[in-house]
This record gives structure tokens, sequence and C-alpha cells, in this order.
């Protein structure tokens, strides 16, 4: 596999890995579904539409999901990439520890940082939203990694 589809299997499977977590998690923590889910996809998507995209639609807008869904996996597959050569010369342990780490940065980032632009993100400040980044890195490591070990110059 190339490095190019490496990086974009890696942020593919840890983009919807993190999903499925954060919709477990929203479900065990009693969070109200689908909405939260609808909440988070106009938030992401008011970053390509604009504030317009942040108004609850009476049913269902398939212009805010696509939009959303094509902008989480395109930074997913990008903060993949980035993570993937942070780790190309680690070991398996180090690089399932820097991919929780990067995971946490990015909800600092996403979360902290990118309000400031996009002050509508300061709801999603939750455990929730932390522990499915965290699950994002980690997952994107791990696949990383599994494509590594099939082709050692894969993720460089």
């Amino acid at each position: 596999m190339s490095n190019r589809k490496a990086g974009v299997v890696a942020g593919i499977v840890a983009g919807v890995f993190a999903t499925l977590v954060e919709l477990i998690l929203w479900w065990l923590a009693g969070f109200p579904l689908p909405e939260t889910l609808f909440r988070d996809a106009r938030l992401a998507a008011a970053i390509v539409l604009g504030r317009p995209a942040l108004v609850p639609q009476p049913a269902f807008d398939w212009r805010v999901m696509l939009t959303a869904t094509l902008l989480h996996f395109s930074l997913s597959v990008a903060y993949a990439g980035c993570l993937s050569i942070v780790i190309a010369r680690a070991s398996w342990r180090a690089s399932v520890a820097a991919g929780a780490i990067f995971g946490l940065a990015l909800f600092v980032i996403n979360m902290y940082g990118f309000t400031l632009i996009f002050p509508w993100f300061a709801v999603t400040r939750d455990w929730v939203t932390a522990t499915a980044h965290v699950a994002f890195g980690l997952a994107a490591a791990a696949v990383c990694k599994a494509t590594q070990a099939r082709r050692p110059e894969t993720c460089r």
C-alpha cells in the first residue's frame, strides 16, 4: 500500500471509529440522539456553509450532513497523515502513546483554538468529545502501524 493510500485508509478508519465511539458514549451518557449528532453536523457544516447552517431545520438536511461528513473525513485523512509522519519509525507502544497524545492535542486545538474562529464549537467541550478525539488518535496510529508492519516504508 502506498504512503498516500495508507494515510487515507488510516484517516477513514480512525474517523469512523471515533464517530462510533462518540455515538456510543452519547447513548450511554443519555445525550439525546439523533439530535446531538445533527447538532454536531451543523457545527461542522457551518465552517464551510456559514452561520445559516447552525439553524436546526424541520426536516433532515442532506446538504448539512454531506458537508459535515466530507469535512470530517477530509480532516481525518489530513490529521492521520500528520500522525503517520510522527510515528513512522516509532515502536508499536510509542506509536499508540503518541496516537493518544495526538488525539488529546487535537481536542485542545479544535475545541479551544479553533473556537476563536468558530465559537459555536464551545458547546462540544466535554468528556465525550475528548474521548472520541483520543480514540481517533489511537485508531489512526494502530492502522498506520499495521500498514507499516506489512510494508516498512509506508507512513513515512
